[in-house]
């Protein structure tokens, strides 16, 4: 048998499905241009794919049928030569399937190998939030702006033909330059992709990084019960109602803090999260009530905190507050922890204004969320604004 070669893209569902699907079949069909045979399929984060979940596409390309037929066997590759990040809020753990808890994005990378991610980070901020792990591998930034191309509108940015070209440039006994170029030049037939792709492929560079280097936070994880541990019968778990809680400062106890299940942490399909300015809270209940994870506590002095843990990053909270900047979603890359906003507010509430206000200077405007389009031709603008960033480098 001969060689067998597994790439990885890890992306958010549905909001990069399309994306995903273009790479993944571009690493195919550019590798049967240097005579190999490959697959490429994907695999659901969870059912369903909700907006937001991690999920995964894998290209498998082998030199023979035979062995490609033996990669094929498998559900999905359980080592891969190359993992491609889509969004680099990701870098924080993807939790691809519930029932095994959160991944570090370089759980299936062969030592040594490496981990590209689009991002306009550089790799030294993004290893604050990549786990550690025991065994080295490289780390390569692409530069450029999180793309967002779903199943419905296909946002023509060139990230597709610059992941490309860094995989061209990172596994060459996969994809070959001159392979690529020929795919492109043939079944996308565009010359300005082809220069998006060499330029990738120009400044394509790796740092190593070494074993214990990275974010040092424990991953959370679940026990699964051996088939003799099951219980007798069919049942569910009942699930306690929750109740009022203590002000961290007063100690007075009030609110209403429900009783969340222990796997429900959903954090890892976040790309925003929502940060509160409790001084402006009118206390309208509207979050509360809309939030579709039940991810708000009612805090002893009746405001609204979200619960980072179950919060998957929707918005739906900042589309229906009432009050400008009361609820902002700012990007993920911000942030290092899960912890109460509102404990921080009752504990210091002039250092958390001051923090809110600077964070909310970073957030984008709503008007330019890349997560749909609100008026005809808004994609069109932002494809020509992402191509120019990723043209600078």
């Amino acid at each position: 048998m001969g060689k067998l070669f597994a790439v990885e893209i890890i992306y958010r569902g549905i909001f990069q499905k399309t994306l995903a699907k273009n790479i993944t079949r571009g690493i195919v069909l550019a590798a049967h241009n240097d005579g190999k045979l490959g697959i490429s399929f994907g695999r659901y984060g969870d059912s369903p794919e909700r907006n937001g979940i991690p999920a995964k596409s894998f290209a498998i390309i082998a030199d023979d049928e035979q062995t490609l037929e033996a990669g094929m066997a498998q559900y999905e590759p359980k080592q891969v030569d190359l993992t491609v990040v889509l969004d680099d809020t990701l870098c924080k753990g993807a939790e691809s399937w519930a029932w095994y808890g959160l991944q570090p994005v370089h759980h299936a990378l062969k030592p040594g190998s490496t981990l590209i991610v689009v991002s306009l980070q550089d790799a030294r901020t993004l290893l604050k939030s990549i786990h550690r792990r025991e065994e080295p591998y490289k780390l390569a930034v692409l530069k450029g702006v999180t793309s967002f191309s779903g199943m419905w509108v296909y946002k023509d940015d060139h990230t597709d033909v610059r992941v490309l070209g860094a995989i061209a440039k990172a596994l060459q006994e996969v994809v070959s330059l001159k392979a690529l170029e020929q795919f492109i030049t043939e079944k996308l037939k565009s010359p300005v992709k082809v220069a998006s792709a060499k330029l990738a492929y120009e400044r394509f560079k790796t740092i190593e990084v070494k074993p214990g280097e990275g974010n040092p936070e424990e991953l959370f994880k679940f026990a699964l019960p051996d088939w003799t541990d099951m219980r007798q019968g069919v049942s569910i778990k009942g699930q306690p109602q929750g109740g009022p809680y203590a002000d961290p400062i007063t100690k007075e106890v009030g609110g209403f803090r429900p009783a969340r299940n222990e796997l429900f942490k959903k954090y890892s399909t976040r790309s925003e999260r929502p940060v509160v300015n409790f001084s402006t809270c009118t206390k309208c209940t509207l979050c509360w009530l809309n939030c579709p994870d039940a991810s708000f506590d009612v805090t002893p002095d009746k405001t609204y905190d979200a619960n980072l843990e179950t919060c998957c990053g929707c918005g739906v909270c900042e589309a229906v507050c009432p009050v400008k900047d009361c609820i902002t979603m700012v990007n993920e890359s911000q942030f290092t922890d899960n912890a109460s906003q509102w404990e921080a507010y009752r504990k210091d509430k002039d250092a958390y204004l001051k923090w809110l206000e600077k964070t909310i200077e970073s957030a984008e405007p709503l008007e330019k969320r890349a997560y749909g389009y609100r008026y005809r031709g808004q994609y069109k603008e932002q494809a020509e604004e992402a191509l120019e960033i990723a043209q600078k480098g």
